[in-house]
């Protein structure tokens, strides 16, 4: 593996996803420089809770630190698209969470910054380094499913399935006009168009709110965390779940489901994609194992094992068989990856990581449902 201890890392925002991107940086030897909080307050007591030296008072003084080379953005959607822009203009690569932006306008102008730049800038899909995902692309490439005919599958989760559930992607002026489908949505659309290597032409959806109003903290609320203290009622405009049919270029049909309210399910990602050849199936709450199906033989099931998978799927795996591989691992698997390519001066043949052309695409299937959604007609993607 590269040595990266001589690459600077920054991450903005210091809440759940933020932690996870410090903490797989240490694991990697990446050196992170420092934090930039919600505020120069929140900034430090964070820092000093994770451990991190430094929390940077302002965008300014993080993008002046000549020792940061690359930067995490983690902060809420509202703000990728000024903050990435300030990024690549400074200079630096970058890492960017997911959505990429707010609209399919913004992410276009981003494409174009980025491509300008010359630096190394991601979109942090993560699930695609899960190493059976990787595994599963591997195998679509080399034609052991034969030709890719049906897509379908779903993420749920419920940890917005309460009235006094909160987060700040549920206000659409921070995450966005679409909330299940922007923000874990996006998420099965990226790991199944890089699985299959089809992109959609058009989707018909609908969008669902069943909890119309909320009950909204007065202080601050971290992802997954619940809250506590006064609330206040608000109104909710964006969608608790979605159900979206995908007509693929080439002839492939898909369909898939969205949703943040169903009860027990935490983070369940699950995708079935039916070849000519053979199929194949994965689910999130179970990441080490592989469904791979035969018309004419047994049935079989891949434990992720490096002795037995392919070039692709062994080159995202970092334990032995046997020891599970799970969220975590997946960052520190997608890190390796950029950051290798940040070692390179570049993004390299055969780099299996999300690109901002990449986030583009899925801002522009959230643009389409989205007009879906609220027109009832498929709506093409060349449409937006």
């Amino acid at each position: 593996m590269t040595d990266f201890a001589g690459i600077g890392a920054a991450v903005i925002g210091t809440g759940f996803i933020g932690t996870v991107h410090v903490q797989a940086l240490r694991r990697l030897g990446v050196q992170v420089r420092g934090v930039l909080g919600s505020s120069p307050g929140r900034g430090a007591a964070r820092a000093a809770d994770i451990g991190v030296a430094h929390a940077y008072a302002s965008l300014d003084e993080l993008l002046a630190d000549d020792a940061v080379d690359v930067v995490h953005v983690t902060s809420p959607n509202h703000a990728h698209y000024e903050q990435v822009k300030a990024i690549l203009a400074a200079g630096k690569n970058v890492i960017c969470e997911k959505p990429l932006a707010m609209t399919s306008e913004q992410s276009a102008e981003m494409v174009e910054i980025a491509k300008a730049s010359g630096k190394v800038a991601a979109v942090c899909y993560n699930i695609r380094f899960y190493p059976l995902n990787q595994q599963a692309h591997g195998m679509v490439r080399a034609g052991e499913l034969g030709d890719i005919r049906f897509v379908t599958g779903h993420y749920h989760q419920d940890w917005l399935a309460k009235p006094t559930d909160w987060n700040w992607r549920l206000q659409s002026e921070m995450g966005g006009a679409l909330r299940s489908v922007g923000d874990i949505g996006t998420h099965w659309v990226d790991l199944t168009g890089f699985i299959t290597g089809l992109k959609a032409e058009a989707v018909m959806a609908e969008l669902t709110t069943f909890l119309p109003e909320r009950e909204r903290p007065t202080g601050p609320v971290e992802t997954f965390s619940s809250a506590a203290g006064a609330t206040e009622t608000v109104k909710i405009d964006t969608d608790d779940a979605a159900m979206i049919v995908i007509r693929y270029e080439g002839g492939a049909r898909g369909v898939m489901s969205t949703s943040q309210i169903n009860i027990g399910r935490k983070n369940s990602l699950q995708w079935d994609v039916a070849g000519s050849k053979a199929s194949a199936a994965w689910d999130s709450e179970t990441p080490d194992h592989l469904f791979i199906g035969h018309r004419d033989g047994p049935n079989e099931v891949l434990m992720r094992d490096f002795t037995l998978m392919n070039a692709t799927g062994t080159a995202a795996a970092s334990l032995p068989p046997g020891h599970v591989e799970g969220f975590a691992d997946s960052f520190f698997a997608f890190f390796r990856a950029v950051y290798a390519d940040v070692a390179a001066g570049g993004r390299q043949a055969g780099s299996t990581w999300a690109t901002f052309e990449d986030g583009h695409y899925e801002m522009v299937f959230c643009d389409a449902v989205l007009r879906s959604g609220r027109e009832g007609r498929w709506v093409r993607l060349d449409e937006i």
